[in-house]
């Protein structure tokens, strides 16, 4: 946009970090004053297909993260995780990139027996 030019309406700045086709207003949100409300709008009620994927993605992200911090901590690389834990490297390195499938049983076991730390649930 040339300097100078006169904008009709404020919310026709682009904003420089907005994803094309997926740009969204502040105004569209101005009536939410909960991070619940933000969510229920983005990605529908509890329960719902699409609230349901976006939660299994939010949790694969935090799974990712952790394992990710911990094994930077244990000063380790994925090839060393790998072998410590009896997987292998590619498993290590989709799990931290909150890619494909985690069977359970394989976390636990990179965590104990990789990294020598528990794993602890809780349901909510």
């Amino acid at each position: 946009m040339p300097p100078h030019t006169k904008l009709q309406n404020p919310n026709d700045i682009p904003h420089p970090y907005a994803h094309p086709g997926k740009s969204k207003n502040m105004i569209e949100h101005k009536e939410l004053s909960t991070f619940d409300e933000l969510i229920e709008k983005e990605h529908g009620p509890i329960g719902s297909d699409s609230r349901v994927e976006y939660e299994a993605r939010a949790q694969m992200f935090i799974v990712s993260e952790m394992l990710k911090a911990a094994r930077k901590e244990a000063k380790l690389t994925q090839e060393e995780l790998a072998i410590k834990a009896g997987t292998q490297k590619s498993y290590i390195s989709k799990i931290e990139n909150g890619k494909g499938n985690i069977q359970l049983s394989t976390l636990i076991r990179i965590f104990e027996k990789g990294l020598n730390r528990k794993i602890g649930f809780t349901f909510l």
